[in-house]
């Protein structure tokens, strides 16, 4: 088969073919792993199981900076099915893109919804069990093992404490109807049981995108110095969709997945990355160094927008 030509491959990513391949992929595996799921050993269907659901919501997140079309509704289409269970994909969408919007105050507690810093002096107000879960958390294995968790129960807890003319009822509504429909595949359809949906499939799927997360932000007086670049395998990279040339993302959100390594190649010599936010040696890197060590403090410096 002759080679494509540039233009001819130029056409093919202006259409966003790569992502629309990724969705056939994400899709078409879940529901061939689930299907197969009894006759396969459970110690490689879980772990497929968990990297799908971790794919899909690399996706999720494409879809949300208007990749492959900038269409709205045909992007919540292919994205809004809760393979995941926990998290609504309408308000996904609300949290990450204010997140985008508060480019001076990201990782400020309060006004960045994806921050994992606590406000200053609210350590004074906890006990040491919850200080040492935080601790713990600001580590890589705590971030795995506990991440999941504290990640759901803030979100969960964020939701229901808001006054009831703010809740998201139509967002919810819609959410559990989603749900619903993907626990009559699973459980229903496949006979795979909830527990085991929840703990052994959707959690370490979780841990992984946490994974991702982890050194993506860290606190610095300059704001443009507060986002990191981690060059990691190429499979990885396919997993989280080039989410981890972080830098490159929050430079230019409206690029897609498959143009991020462009850009960074580009951009590279005068970046401005701050410092020990660039990782070269990708995730081992990260482990090696904050495994067990914290990457950040619990408690946020104080920092605002200048």
């Amino acid at each position: 088969m002759p080679a494509l030509s540039r233009p001819c491959l130029s056409k093919w990513y202006r259409w966003g073919l790569p992502t629309w391949g990724v969705a056939v992929s994400v899709y078409g595996g879940f529901l061939l792993v689930t299907w197969n799921f009894q006759t396969l050993p459970l110690w490689l269907a879980a772990p497929l199981a968990s990297l799908l659901l971790a794919w899909h919501g690399s996706l999720q997140h494409e879809t949300i900076h208007g990749h492959p079309p900038r269409f709205k509704c045909v992007n919540t289409a292919i994205a809004a099915v809760p393979l995941a269970l926990w998290l609504p994909y309408a308000l996904y969408r609300e949290l990450h893109l204010r997140h985008h919007g508060v480019a001076r105050s990201l990782t400020v507690p309060g006004r960045d919804p994806e921050s994992h810093y606590l406000t200053a002096g609210a350590r004074s107000s906890m006990g040491l069990v919850r200080h040492a879960m935080m601790l713990l958390n600001c580590t890589l294995a705590g971030r795995l093992i506990l991440g999941p968790a504290i990640t759901m129960l803030r979100l969960w807890v964020g939701e229901f404490r808001r006054p009831t003319y703010r809740w998201h009822a139509g967002v919810w509504l819609r959410h559990v109807i989603g749900v619903a429909i993907v626990l009559g595949w699973v459980v229903g359809a496949c006979d795979i049981s909830l527990p085991l949906y929840l703990g052994a499939i959707v959690y370490p799927s979780l841990s992984l995108t946490l994974l991702r997360s982890f050194a993506e932000h860290r606190a610095a007086a300059d704001p443009r110095h507060r986002t990191a670049i981690v060059e990691a395998h190429p499979a990885w990279a396919l997993l989280f969709l080039n989410n981890q040339l972080h830098f490159v993302h929050h430079e230019k959100p409206h690029l897609p997945w498959y143009d991020l390594p462009r850009a960074w190649r580009e951009m590279k010599p005068p970046a401005e990355v701050g410092p020990g936010l660039l990782f070269p040696g990708g995730y081992c890197e990260i482990a090696r160094n904050y495994l067990f060590r914290p990457f950040i403090a619990v408690e946020h410096p104080g920092w605002e927008a200048e």
